[in-house]
């Protein structure tokens, strides 16, 4: 099929959705501080203004899902999940350029939290659905929108809500796509890397209590909670976690390595030293060398409420991330690592996915890139955080990192993801429009 879904209405759309769409302040602080309801009834509004059944869906008063399905031509296929969530992280204006939630449009660039986590991507995919309708263009496979909340928190009021509830909505879906992939990523001069994700690191939000005697200040106290804890958090922060390649990472790595040119050995060869090649592979290591390896870092400490009283108790929290398969050994190293006199739970989980990537679905998904842009260089990578992807994994459904933004030069994605001054160029929502189109056509 060619592209004559998409035309100038299509352009303008995306823009003006994913400006409306940042100025509607979806911030979720976590704790259940977040509505996202507002946005939700914007993208609801313009979904039933084509013809279809949505249904917009709560938990939480407030916390608004939203749902529709669009039937394919083959009845007989398997149909494909397309989320995106409403929710964003906090941003400080005084730390921008532009306020975050203006949405302005400047100078060819769209400013604001959610510019690229993932307000844009959700613009795109309404305006695709809005293009097939227009031009009476129907894909080929059932592909059920879903724009959840709760993404930046728990996903309590989000997609674990619809899984949990509302897995009749989701009936024959085996694929799904959402965020993280398929952005421009400039490794040096003439080398455009386009990572589609084909994994996640499993999320082990850990709550460590260490426990002891309370006492005055001034005494000698072998039992003293706050340095148990703060011993075992110094062993967390200073443990150095084995490497472990999954086939997403090898497959990465092995396609970095070709497109550097760079000599055996290789992931797949004896004496694999996969630090060496990281240090070889210059900017583009990154896409990698965070999912290498399980990681734990300690993020708060909570202990104390008098300087001369010493607690029975003292409380950390640790940012835990394990690879597929990994957790086992996650916890394991986690009780040594601890010790006697600190316990440790999940203060949240949620598991490692991964997709395979010798299948047509990413090959599809890598030709759709190519089309648009045949300079690309398409490789898998495996995220190092997490999406809603997991949760919808819970119901068979394999998941994709595919929001396709061709971006420019020093332009760069992975910093705007929760930072400041959050952007997305025009041009780059316009090739993400054509990307989407052309690969849920054909799916």
């Amino acid at each position: 099929m060619g592209d004559r879904a998409i035309d100038e209405a299509s352009f303008d759309e995306v823009v003006t959705f994913t400006s409306d769409l940042i100025r509607i302040d979806t911030t979720n602080r976590g704790g259940g501080d977040c509505r996202e309801r507002p946005a939700a009834e914007y993208v609801a509004e313009r979904l039933a203004a084509t013809g279809l059944d949505v249904r917009m869906l709560e938990r939480t008063p407030g916390r608004t899902n939203v749902v529709a399905r669009i039937a394919g031509t083959d009845p007989g296929a398997d149909a494909l999940l397309v989320h995106g969530h409403l929710d964003v992280v906090p941003a400080e204006p005084a730390d921008w350029s532009v306020h975050p939630f203006s949405g302005e449009v400047r100078d060819g660039v769209v400013w604001g939290r959610g510019a690229v986590d993932m307000k844009n991507m959700d613009a795109m995919v309404l305006s695709v659905v809005r293009a097939w309708a227009r031009a009476g263009v129907r894909p080929r496979r059932d592909i059920v929108i879903a724009y959840t909340a709760d993404e930046e928190a728990s996903a309590q009021d989000g997609a674990d809500f619809l899984v949990d509830r509302h897995a009749d909505l989701f009936e024959g879906c085996t694929e799904g796509i959402s965020e993280s992939g398929a952005y421009t990523f400039h490794a040096g001069p003439g080398m455009e890397i386009y990572p589609v994700a084909a994994g996640e690191r499993g999320t082990g939000w850990l709550k460590l209590t260490g426990r002891g005697t309370a006492g005055h200040g001034s005494k000698v106290n072998g039992q003293n909670a706050v340095s148990r804890l703060a011993a075992a958090v110094a062993r967390i922060g200073e443990h150095e976690w084995p490497v472990r390649l999954t086939p997403t990472v090898r497959a990465c790595l092995r396609e970095l390595a070709a497109l550097h040119e760079l000599e055996s050995p290789g992931p797949d060869d004896p004496g694999f030293d996969v630090d060496a090649l990281l240090d070889r592979l210059g900017p583009a290591a990154s896409l990698a060398e965070a999912t290498v390896r399980n990681s734990a870092n300690p993020t708060m400490l909570e202990a104390g409420y008098k300087v001369n009283v010493i607690p029975g108790s003292a409380t950390a929290y640790i940012d835990g991330r394990f690879l597929p398969g990994g957790e086992e050994e996650f916890g394991r190293t986690l009780d040594m690592l601890t010790g006697e006199h600190v316990d440790w739970e999940f203060h949240h989980r949620s598991p490692a996915i991964q997709a395979p990537v010798d299948s047509p679905t990413y090959r599809q998904l890598a030709q759709a890139v190519v089309k648009f842009a045949p300079e690309a260089h398409v490789v898998p990578y495996c995220m190092s955080g997490g999406t809603d992807a997991k949760q919808f994994a819970r119901l068979g459904i394999t998941g994709y990192g595919f929001s396709p933004l061709k971006l420019p030069a020093g332009f760069d994605y992975q910093a705007l993801f929760h930072g400041v001054d959050e952007r997305v160029p025009v041009e780059a929502l316009h090739f993400g429009v054509r990307v989407l189109d052309h690969y849920l056509r054909n799916a």
